[in-house]
């Protein structure tokens, strides 16, 4: 199994309303890059700046009823200091389930995501 890289994801598309400041927050958060491509739309660079992973959308509103994506993690109580440190409210935990730990949080534009360690 191939090890996951440090608060990286597979590649998807959140809506946001504050393009700059959900920008800002998951640069300051995660240390995410971002390639632009006009007033409306990031793309999420991958961790090894070899294409992309993802995007930020304002053509989509935001939605905390989609599909949790899960961010891995090498040091969780780090990340949840990232996330509150950069705006992020955490939502729930830090908690344990079978196999490691996770929290779940929202970013300044209401997306829902958790972060996860391995026990």
């Amino acid at each position: 199994m191939v090890q996951p890289a440090h608060h990286a994801i597979s590649y998807i598309e959140l809506g946001v309303t504050d393009l700059v400041a959900t920008r800002a927050f998951y640069a300051s958060a995660f240390g995410w890059a971002f390639n632009d491509y006009g007033p409306e739309y990031s793309g999420i660079q991958a961790p090894s700046g070899d294409g992309e992973i993802g995007g930020l959308s304002a053509f989509a509103p935001p939605s905390d009823t989609g599909p949790l994506v899960l961010l891995f993690s090498t040091d969780l109580e780090a990340s949840v200091e990232a996330v509150t440190s950069a705006g992020g409210t955490i939502v729930a935990g830090p908690y344990d389930y079978p196999g490691g730990r996770r929290f779940e949080f929202t970013d300044p534009s209401g997306n829902r995501l958790g972060v996860f360690s391995e026990a």
